[in-house]
């Protein structure tokens, strides 16, 4: 006969089993919360702590200025009040060329960039080219500017200028040679603007020039015809002469008057009558000279008169394109731009990027930020289905 208690076959008591054993603590955490949150986590401290490599950063300050900068008006002090500057957009061509192709082009030129941004040594995940990036001209300038940045400080109007490589010379090279090019974009601004506006008054002088000239030699091909140096003189001059004609004219016919009253028979006035027939042929000969005819000085003073006119008008047009010209001189040095170097280029003694405590704290909030969003959701739906 057997015991019945042999033959049990339902759940064992919990006083024959003995109390339950805990679970350990990694099996308490939810594997969402180790999937998003502490994996990311894990593998960004081995990166950062561990991969990364150091970089070394390179910083210069600037200022693009002119000549004309401290006189500043009422418009440039109310866009200063707004955080604008009248030389912003100037500093902001400088910054637009370090960022653009040519001013990468330019550093190519001068280093071999593929060996300063992508050395062996340099872990790939930093390094051009890493995962995802092209070995062509885009490629390097997308990954170029994860190594350099520029930046506008309005209430200063100072730039400044930060290089990342992995070795310090090189980060101070391209600095100093990005620095270099902006300076040679300012100085080609300047000639530009300033060629520009000194040609045109270059040109109207040398036009106004011209014009003197031609008036001038259309004078003396007068004066050389004509056989006079000056029309009106010459006039004054027959002016004179026929007022002492008709004064001596004017005296014989007087004498001649007398004598006929006198002794009308008196032999002398034949003699004085061809004095006078004289005296009235000269003066006949003097007003054709001045007048009347086509050869005569009226037309000739005329020509002279507008020659003259012509002459004046070229001197005043030379004039006033010679003060053009000093004044455009003038203008392009006062707009004349400086790029000045406030802080050269620095020669890193310490690498600080990336920065790898900040780096890993950053990717844990930002990772459970991620899950506690996603928590939350999947909470309201799943109550949502509940109700």
């Amino acid at each position: 006969m057997t015991d019945p208690q042999l033959n049990y076959v339902g759940p064992i008591p919990k006083a024959l089993t003995g109390p339950k054993r805990p679970r350990p603590w990694w099996r308490q955490v939810s594997w969402p919360f180790l999937a998003v949150v502490v994996l990311p986590t894990l593998l960004a401290a081995i990166y950062f702590l561990l991969i990364a490599s150091p970089r070394y950063v390179s910083e210069a300050r600037f200022i693009v200025r002119s000549v004309n900068s401290a006189q500043i008006s009422p418009l440039g002090v109310a866009l200063q009040g707004v955080g604008l500057s009248p030389t912003m957009t100037d500093a902001y061509a400088v910054h637009d060329y370090i960022m653009s192709p040519a001013g990468l082009r330019d550093l190519r030129r001068r280093f071999d960039m593929r060996a300063v941004l992508g050395p062996p040594s340099a872990d790939m995940f930093s390094r051009y080219p890493r995962p995802g990036e092209a070995l062509n001209e885009e490629g390097m300038r997308k990954a170029f500017k994860r190594f350099v940045t520029v930046g506008y400080d309005s209430t200063t109007g100072i730039s400044t200028l930060r290089v990342e490589a992995f070795r310090p010379e090189d980060a101070r090279a391209v600095n100093a040679a990005l620095l270099s090019g902006g300076e040679v974009l300012i100085n080609r601004l300047n000639d530009r603007s300033a060629t520009a506006a000194i040609a045109e008054a270059e040109a109207n002088r040398t036009l106004a020039q011209t014009r003197v000239a031609e008036s001038q030699n259309q004078l003396v091909a007068f004066r050389n015809r004509e056989q006079f140096l000056d029309p009106a003189v010459t006039a004054t001059e027959s002016a004179q002469l026929m007022g002492t004609l008709m004064s001596t004219l004017a005296q014989l016919r007087a004498e001649r008057a007398q004598l006929a009253a006198e002794a009308p028979e008196s032999p002398q006035l034949p003699a004085l009558d061809g004095r006078i027939r004289a005296y009235e042929a000269q003066v006949a000969a003097e007003r054709a000279r001045m007048a009347g005819t086509s050869d005569s000085l009226a037309p000739k003073i005329s020509a002279y008169e507008d020659l003259m006119r012509a002459r004046e008008y070229a001197e005043r047009e030379l004039a006033q394109a010679t003060t053009s010209l000093i004044s455009a001189q003038q203008e392009a040095r006062r707009q004349r731009l400086y790029l000045e170097r406030v802080v050269e280029p620095s020669l890193p003694d310490a690498a600080i990027e990336p920065r790898r405590w900040l780096s890993v704290l950053t990717v844990f909030l930002a990772v459970l930020l991620a899950y506690g969003i996603g928590w939350l959701v999947w909470s309201g739906v799943r109550e949502h289905k509940q109700q």
